[in-house]
């Protein structure tokens, strides 16, 4: 007998179930979810939106599904394996929470269980699907975009620090959309005039010598890149900006409301809430082929004002006008 357990979630415990006998005595339909990092170090936002996407499908974990979940705790090498894990395991649906590099694993692992992802950038030019309204195969999800809108957050940096002549991009290179951030970056750079220094970096203590640069660099504003690394390690981003006096820019809100300058890009909340629902609908019968790839009809400006003033900076009034929500 396999003596493997599967963790669900009653009553706010944990209990143990042997997947064998789960799979004897209920119909339960299971869930495999990979992510690219750890749960601590999950954006709180991603699990919460996915679980209310689920519900609202009528699917409750430790209720009516369950859900094995897998972390690559940051180690994107250990994905493949991870996921063709879950795969093993005869998962109902496979989800794919850590953006382009997590998916394309989920993607490798089988070409039968359905797949729903967060991609964010082309998740046709990365072969993810066939095309944004008609995926084909067995994969669909949201798209965020993410990579398209450094040229948005580069101009939005422009309008607040229009003397910044050399700004800083930060990304990972073990990120499959590192590139293409970096080539979206230097065309909107070279647009504004702007020269673009790209630092990258893959570890906690990278990140401190990448700041540590800065000295020399002396750049006028930052562009931090999209991706869950980053947010993972979002309060020491935050802590070397502040220390630095650099104006930074970043992705998500999440960021702002822990004491960054600026943000801009869609509601990561929402894109995770759609990828619930969207598995909801395929545990119900639906086929990935027949469901659209959904893109972010609605980007957020945040801005931290307290921030803004602790690096002297005064916000231009029609950039306050924009911005969707302002931290005092």
């Amino acid at each position: 007998m396999d003596r493997r357990g599967l963790l669900v979630v009653l009553a706010g415990g944990i209990v143990t179930v042997p997947i064998a006998a789960w799979a004897q005595t209920s119909a339960t339909p299971v869930i495999g979810y990979l992510g690219s990092l750890s749960p601590g170090t999950n954006n709180p936002q991603v699990l919460p939106g996915f679980h209310g996407g689920l519900a609202e499908t009528g699917y409750i974990e430790g209720k009516n599904v369950a859900i094995e979940y897998r972390w690559a705790e940051g180690h994107y090498d250990r994905l493949p394996a991870l996921a063709a894990d879950l795969v093993s395991r005869h998962v109902a649906v496979l989800v794919s929470g850590g953006g382009t590099i997590t998916a394309l694993a989920a993607k490798a692992a089988t070409s039968t269980i359905p797949i729903v992802f967060v991609d964010q950038a082309d998740p046709v030019g990365s072969g993810l699907v066939a095309s944004l309204g008609r995926p084909g195969g067995n994969a669909t999800g949201v798209s965020t975009f993410a990579v398209q809108l450094h040229a948005k957050r580069l101009e939005l940096l422009h309008e607040l620090v229009p003397k910044a002549s050399v700004i800083v991009l930060l990304l990972n290179p073990e990120r499959a959309t590192a590139e293409p951030q970096a080539r979206e970056a230097q065309q909107a750079a070279r647009a504004l005039g702007q020269q673009l220094h790209i630092v990258r970096v893959r570890t906690e203590q990278e990140i401190d010598a990448a700041f540590a640069t800065f000295g020399q660099l002396r750049p006028g504003a930052l562009l931090v890149g999209s991706d869950p690394f980053f947010d993972s390690r979002r309060e020491q981003i935050i802590g070397l900006a502040a220390r630095q006096a650099v104006p930074t820019i970043f992705e998500l809100r999440e960021f702002v409301a822990a004491g960054g300058l600026m943000s801009y890009g869609p509601s990561l909340f929402e894109a995770v809430r759609q990828v619930g629902i969207y598995t909801g609908k395929i545990l119900h019968g639906a086929k990935p082929a027949d469901l659209p790839v959904l893109q972010p009809t609605k980007f957020e400006l945040v801005i931290n004002l307290k921030t803004a003033n602790a690096l002297g900076l005064t916000i231009p009034p029609a950039l306050l006008q924009r911005a969707d929500q302002v931290i005092e």
